[in-house]
């Protein structure tokens, strides 16, 4: 007798081939059947003709802490979500010494948006390597699978102290990050991950530490991580790195590159052209590159003493610096000197901002002050205008004059849907991006998947289902080597996820505290999702997530070459 059948669905098996009516048979946690006729169930579940597909892998989140306090990794998991990859950008909280623990967790708060009550408060140190952080995850159980990357920053942060935000390294640290690198990988880490963006700043404003690593450094690394034959080098991509030297790491350590994140910027509208078309330089020549986009508007939320919108420019670190003193805070904002520079460097070309001078995207989200309540949903340009100011003066201004607890919302990257279409269906990509577990008060992309398939499937029909379900599985099952996953065949893992086509997609963002300490971060719930299953173990009914203290996931670390 099978654990479970599912009756009368549409199965969209993830391969990219068409749909199909099918009842699909699980046992012991695996598809053991598929077609009609499968016989008698422990359980039985009806779906009417309602999709059947692969859960959604979702290869760039940051759940690294929170998986310590929450087994969940909510709300990906009421999203749709079944195989989450943490430890994006080299972000990782592992390794790390008890005397790094605080320095570790205050970077997260600034570089992803964290809160910092949440992350003292809520995770759980029982480890310190690497290998023992997986064992710990293990440990305390997970309901999605998880694949964690071995991160940059923090082998920086265990070998150099506290320079490893002030120099490049020496050989000899290099061999002793190498020697780390190896041991992560023989213990099960999916590949080894990177930044070199220039918006990635710690606490303080301090760069995040692989942004100090000398192009050896890098080279280094990547060639440890291949000798093991398997693994995939993931790097946030700054301005300072190239696609033809990621060609040549791809070619040097014979593994592939995911670069992050290539979205379209209406400041720089040809940059993400060019870089996926160097991409497809690279594959055409025989490496193995892929560019990670995102199927979302970026739309940030912000507040003026957590300006993450700005935080890549160079006027703007001052700023950074001065977030935890709101009395310097206000002085610095107020300086003539300060907003010539911040001007000056919103309209240079090239700039790294990623927001330029577009004022009229910026909108008061929630003002503090009942006088103000009437701006909410105004846009800054409009303001500024009949104000008879700059708007960069009306903003700063007004941020000190509600004691910086105005939340504004700027959109800022993929607000034009027919370029981004382009970045859907280029071969190279690969759909992600979600950050999920991270900037918890700025965005929540966790749901991506679900926008994908309803927006840009039942809503502008620019892919059809197949092509859909397979970027959200099949495909990234197949880049990071994901042996038994990411398509609905007999023999696989039941990872699965049941919708209605006509009704799937994200709801309205909505503020909870829900975290450690009472900390408040935004989320979105799903529509038209019937049913999320992990390992063949059902988390999510027609209601939400289920209430249960099963711990279906798996820590992934076997991986194909």
């Amino acid at each position: 007798m099978h654990d479970l059948v599912i009756r009368g669905a549409t199965v969209v098996d993830g391969t990219g081939k068409p749909g199909f009516s099918a009842d699909v048979a699980i046992a012991t946690g695996r598809l053991v059947a598929i077609g009609s006729g499968l016989g008698e169930a422990r359980e039985t579940v009806v779906a009417d003709g309602l999709t059947l597909a692969p859960g959604i892998i979702d290869s760039h989140t940051h759940y690294d802490a929170q998986l310590t306090w929450d087994a969940f990794a909510t709300p990906s998991t009421e999203l749709g979500v079944t195989t989450v990859m943490i430890g994006n950008c080299g972000f990782t909280i592992a390794p790390c010494r008890p005397a790094d623990r605080e320095r570790t967790l205050r970077n997260l708060t600034q570089v992803e948006g964290m809160a910092l009550d949440a992350l003292m408060t809520g995770t759980r140190w029982e480890f310190e390597t690497f290998p023992e952080y997986l064992d710990a995850l293990g440990r305390l159980g997970v309901v999605p699978n998880v694949a964690a990357y071995c991160g940059h920053s923090s082998l920086r942060t265990w070998v150099m102290g506290d320079d490893a935000t002030k120099r490049a390294a020496t050989d000899d640290e290099i061999a002793r990050m190498q020697t780390l690198v190896r041991e992560a990988m023989a213990a099960g880490a999916v590949g080894f991950a990177n930044s070199t963006f220039e918006g990635h700043n710690g606490w303080g404003g301090t760069p995040m530490p692989s942004r100090l690593a000398s192009d050896a450094e890098h080279r280094a690394l990547v060639k440890a991580m291949g000798e093991s034959g398997r693994g995939i080098y993931m790097l946030t991509k700054g301005s300072v790195t190239s696609i033809a030297f990621l060609e040549s790491l791809a070619a040097d350590s014979g593994r592939p590159v995911m670069v992050a994140a290539l979205q379209y910027d209406h400041a720089n509208p040809t940059r993400v052209f060019d870089d996926l078309s160097a991409i497809a330089a690279a594959v055409g020549r025989g490496r193995r590159l892929y560019g990670q986009v995102a199927c979302t508007p970026v739309t940030m939320d912000f507040r003026l003493d957590s300006a993450y919108l700005f935080e890549a420019m160079a006027s703007w670190k001052p700023a950074i610096a001065a977030y935890a003193d709101h009395d310097a805070l206000k002085r610095l904002y107020a300086d003539p000197a300060f907003r010539a520079a911040v001007r000056a460097e919103l309209v240079k070309p090239g700039s790294l901002n990623r927001f330029t001078d577009q004022w009229h995207t910026v909108e008061i989200l929630e003002p503090v002050k009942p006088e103000h309540a009437s701006l909410a949903g105004r846009n800054v340009a409009d303001l500024a205008r009949a104000a008879g100011k700059p708007p960069l003066d009306w903003l700063l201004d007004f941020g000190i004059a509600e004691e910086f607890g105005t939340l504004f919302i700027a959109q800022i990257l993929n607000s034009d849907e027919d370029k981004v279409k382009l970045l859907l269906k280029d071969p190279n990509g690969s759909v992600a991006l979600s950050d999920a577990g991270a900037h918890l008060t700025l965005f929540c992309d966790a749901g991506f998947g679900l926008h994908l398939l309803g927006r840009w499937v039942r809503e502008r029909g620019d892919l059809t289902i197949e092509e859909a379900v397979h970027e959200l599985s099949g495909k990234p099952a197949g880049i990071f080597g994901l042996r038994d996953r990411g398509t609905l065949e007999v023999g696989k893992a039941a990872d699965m996820m049941l919708f209605d086509p006509a009704t799937i997609g994200r709801s309205p963002k909505r503020r909870v505290n829900d975290l450690p300490a009472g900390a408040a971060r935004l989320v979105a719930g799903a529509t038209g999702l019937h049913g999320v299953w992990v390992n063949g173990t059902r988390i999510v009914d027609p209601t939400g997530l289920m209430s249960t203290s099963a711990r279906p996931g798996k820590v992934l670390r076997d991986f194909a070459g």
